[in-house]
């Protein structure tokens, strides 16, 4: 079992059964855009979201890299994921009250082999593999 940042989680994303339901209870400390990807980071675990990811925030549907959507995917900087949704081939899905946050996996979404990664923290409270990998 792995101690995430903070105390905030005992989880293992490696165990199917976890994945991103050790995401619940954490709050997203920052929005990434590296290339043609995004992540979410919670103080040590990241998701990553290698297929171009949707959601609802405010009432407003956006969809990436569409205009607007990066503005409203910052917004998700704060809060707090109150709830999963995992379906293995179709999609991820994080809720924050009444925010969105989806990651497609269907093959037609997908750039590559690999749609979405969930990276853990090692020993040290950094971000690595070594502290666990979740790929879908």
């Amino acid at each position: 079992m792995n101690q995430w940042q903070h105390g905030r989680m005992n989880s293992d994303v490696n165990n199917p059964h976890d994945g991103l339901q050790s995401l619940v209870g954490m709050e997203v400390s920052a929005v990434s855009f590296v290339r043609d990807y995004v992540e979410l980071h919670f103080d040590g675990p990241v998701l990553r979201a290698l297929s171009n990811p949707t959601g609802v925030y405010g009432g407003r549907e956006w969809r990436f890299p569409a205009p607007g959507s990066l503005d409203l995917m910052h917004r998700y900087i704060g809060k707090t994921v109150d709830g999963c949704q995992e379906d293995s081939g179709r999609a991820l899905a994080l809720h924050f009250g009444d925010h969105l946050f989806v990651i497609p996996l269907d093959d037609g979404s997908s750039l590559g082999p690999e749609s979405a990664h969930l990276v853990g923290v090692d020993r040290d409270g950094g971000t690595s593999p070594l502290g666990g990998m979740r790929i879908w």
